[in-house]
């Protein structure tokens, strides 16, 4: 990891804190997320303080800070599925997986996001997981998907 992260600090050799989102953004495309190692190679390249790029980080809420589950769940949060239900949804998945938005779980299975929205409204309420969405979830249907993923792994 630490090789893959100096290559990519190298592209910005000459770069001032005016790159550091530019940075930040091809760190979690390449390693999947931002790890405190990662953190603090940026700080000291930059030569600007470790909480500084933390607080700019966490501002965003593009940021991951753990890695992606194998399996990687979008819960859609617009406003029809929120009116058709994601909310239930949404508590189904922290209960049944035991995360919440933004983790991942210990078996590293899966990952939980909300999202704003995935333009899917005459579906809603909407889910994905790795990409492919489900719509017009119940309850039901969402606990046979999430046991038939745990089983494929």
């Amino acid at each position: 990891m630490e090789k893959k992260l100096k290559e990519l600090l190298d592209k910005y050799s000459l770069s001032s804190r005016d790159s550091l989102i530019p940075i930040l953004q091809d760190i979690q495309d390449e390693m999947g997320y931002l790890s405190e190692e990662a953190l603090l190679a940026v700080g000291k390249h930059l030569n600007v303080a470790t909480s500084k790029i933390y607080g700019l980080a966490t501002f965003y809420n593009q940021f991951r800070y753990q890695p992606r589950g194998i399996n990687h769940i979008k819960v859609c949060h617009g406003t029809s599925c929120h009116m058709m239900g994601s909310v239930t949804l949404l508590e189904a998945i922290e209960k049944s997986l035991k995360i919440k938005p933004g983790q991942t779980s210990r078996d590293g299975k899966f990952s939980l996001e909300v999202v704003s929205c995935v333009g899917a409204c005459a579906q809603s309420p909407v889910i994905s997981i790795n990409g492919k969405f489900y719509g017009k979830l119940t309850e039901e249907r969402l606990e046979m998907l999430l046991e038939e993923f745990s089983e494929n792994e």
